[in-house]
């Protein structure tokens, strides 16, 4: 499948707010806030009371209509009744817009099948590509173009990186952009995709596939509008960048509830699994789970077997990744007797100390400085037996010192994925902060790191299995 340019959608010169409004708390108002935010690109108001609003700061003149904007206009968010969103296509056509962001709820969704369909037909008599309707809007974190509803005060917008995110669902999306924020989990696009009437998750895949900005690509569906599009999109897509899905609907009452929603046909969980696994996407079981996939693969390569070894500072946490790691169908590595000579050697020489243990999971004891980590870490990565190493910090313990994060950082030069996990609390959490600086994604718990792991393993062997690898 050819991908659509959708990059008018996402860098437009121009966008028109049609229901643009002075009145605090309405859409049209929260739309206006946000594009303007940022963006450095033309932006008119539009609404059949004309007037003049004013948006931080800024004072606007309101069109009665969109044909009256003086200039070119390359996007129109449309925030109006959706009896009237058909007329006003019509209008954006005579004008020359090329793409429609429909925020405007009360169609498929709705029962009124028949509206959405007159809106499609609209548009594509003058060739306009939609996204929605029933949707929370589109952002591109790079340039500042964000016509998100959802005020700033109220959902922060994450910082600018490499995962992109569409969604289903407007609120569970708000959702995983504040959550990103939170985490500083940098993205690159978002996309409400609301009931899909044109434009559906495969359009988004095939272009963000082919997006230089965008490294993964990560979804919450209910559904897929065509099932043999989707197959084909993801199969291309995912041998460019990882693809991560999480589904929902997977139940029986969930699928009901799906169709509810989005009038999306959730369709059986059986075959959606067994697609997912056909094209190479990584499906997520919830948002945790999404996002420690994402951050992993958006910073670390994948993996090259699933061969693992573990340098902790706490013998239970270093126990509890084994168990994850085999409860996922990984493997504990088996480290070779040139390994375990190197550390035999230092512990004699008194370089390391006699009362560690060196047998994978390598447990430099409580009491390890980072000069400690830095050797174990070294003699791991330069096992053969190794494919992936994690590293586990106890920050708690006094002996661990700042050095850790340079010493992690020179670790990346063996080309080899790494995973650091940091359990704790607000020191820990600074020292997360500093390590992932270097690029290095770094977990709060064994549960999330074993995550990450798994999808740098499993993508690695999609990559592997198809010769990309």
């Amino acid at each position: 499948m050819e991908a659509p340019n959708l990059d008018f959608l996402f860098y437009p010169r121009s966008v028109a707010v049609i229901g643009a409004s002075h009145v605090p708390g309405k859409v049209g108002n929260a739309i206006m806030r946000s594009i303007t935010l940022r963006f450095s690109g033309k932006v008119y108001a539009v609404n059949v009371k004309g007037g003049e609003i004013e948006v931080n700061g800024r004072k606007f003149k309101v069109y009665s209509h969109i044909k009256e904007v003086p200039d070119e206009v390359d996007v129109a968010v449309i925030a109006v009744p959706a009896k009237f969103v058909p007329d006003v296509i019509d209008e954006c056509g005579e004008k020359g817009v090329k793409g429609a962001v429909v925020i405007s709820a009360g169609f498929k969704e709705a029962g009124r099948a028949g509206l959405e369909e007159e809106l499609v037909r609209r548009a594509r008599k003058w060739g306009i590509r939609v996204v929605g309707p029933n949707c929370l809007g589109v952002t591109n974190l790079e340039n500042g173009f964000d016509c998100n509803f959802n005020p700033p005060e109220r959902q922060a917008r994450p910082p600018f990186g490499k995962v992109a995110f569409m969604s289903q669902s407007g609120a569970f999306g708000a959702a995983i952009l504040d959550w990103a924020a939170r985490e500083k989990i940098g993205m690159s696009k978002f996309i409400s995709l609301g009931n899909m009437a044109d434009l559906d998750e495969s359009d988004f895949m095939a272009y963000l596939g082919d997006d230089p900005k965008t490294g993964v690509i990560t979804a919450y569906i209910e559904g897929v509008k065509d099932g043999r599009k989707f197959f084909n999109t993801a199969r291309e897509a995912t041998l460019k960048k990882p693809v991560v899905v999480l589904k929902s609907g997977r139940t029986e009452a969930g699928a009901k509830a799906a169709a509810s929603h989005t009038g999306s046909l959730a369709g059986s969980y059986r075959i959606y699994q067994a697609a997912f696994e056909q094209t190479g996407v990584l499906e997520a079981k919830n948002m945790r789970q999404l996002f420690n996939y994402a951050k992993a693969l958006a910073i670390q390569r994948p993996a090259k077997g699933d061969r693992i070894a573990i340098v902790t500072n706490g013998g239970g946490a270093g126990v509890m990744m084994s168990d994850g790691l085999l409860e996922r169908g990984m493997k504990l590595a088996e480290l070779s007797e040139e390994t375990n000579e190197r550390f035999k050697k230092d512990i004699e020489t008194g370089k390391l100390p006699e009362h560690m243990s060196y047998r994978n999971p390598i447990d430099v004891i409580g009491d390890a400085p980072s000069s400690r980590y830095e050797v174990a870490m070294r003699y791991a990565l330069e096992d053969p037996n190794v494919d992936v190493l994690v590293v586990i910090a106890l920050f708690q313990s006094p002996a661990l010192d700042e050095g850790i994060v340079e010493a992690v950082a020179k670790m990346k030069a063996y080309g080899k994925p790494i995973v650091f996990v940091a359990p704790g609390g607000d020191y820990p959490h600074k020292m997360a902060r500093n390590i992932e600086l270097k690029g290095i994604p770094v977990y709060e718990t064994v549960e999330d790191g074993v995550d990450a792991v798994y999808a740098l393993v499993k993508y690695g062997e999609w990559l592997g299995e198809n010769g990309r690898l």
